[in-house]
C-alpha cells in the first residue's frame, strides 16, 4: 500500500466507525485536511447524531482518537479527529 492508500484507508475506518454509531449513516462525511506533519480528519454527522459520536463525557470520541493514535504510530503519520457541529465551517 502506498501512503495515499493508507490515508484513504484511515478516512474509511473513521467513516465506518461513525456509520456504526449513528442513526443516519448516510449523513456521515469525513474529509481529510493535510497539514505539515499531520492529517486532520473532519467528521460531520447529522445534528441529532453528534452526541452519539462524542459519547458520554466524550468517551466514544476519545476511543476513536485512541484508535487513530495507534494508526498514527503504525503509519508514522499523525492523524487527528475533529467532530464538527452543524454550524462549524471549513
Amino acid at each position: 500500500m502506498t501512503q495515499h492508500d493508507d490515508m484513504v484507508a484511515v478516512d474509511e475506518l473513521v467513516r465506518e466507525i461513525a456509520r456504526a454509531l449513528v442513526d443516519e449513516p448516510s449523513a456521515v462525511d469525513v474529509q481529510s485536511v493535510e497539514r505539515d506533519e499531520n492529517t486532520v480528519l473532519k467528521l460531520r454527522v447529522a445534528p441529532q447524531d453528534v452526541g452519539k459520536v462524542i459519547g458520554k463525557q466524550g468517551r466514544t470520541a476519545r476511543s476513536v482518537r485512541t484508535i487513530l493514535g495507534a494508526v498514527s504510530m503504525k503509519l508514522h503519520h499523525r492523524f487527528t479527529l475533529d467532530i464538527l457541529e452543524e454550524d462549524d465551517e471549513g
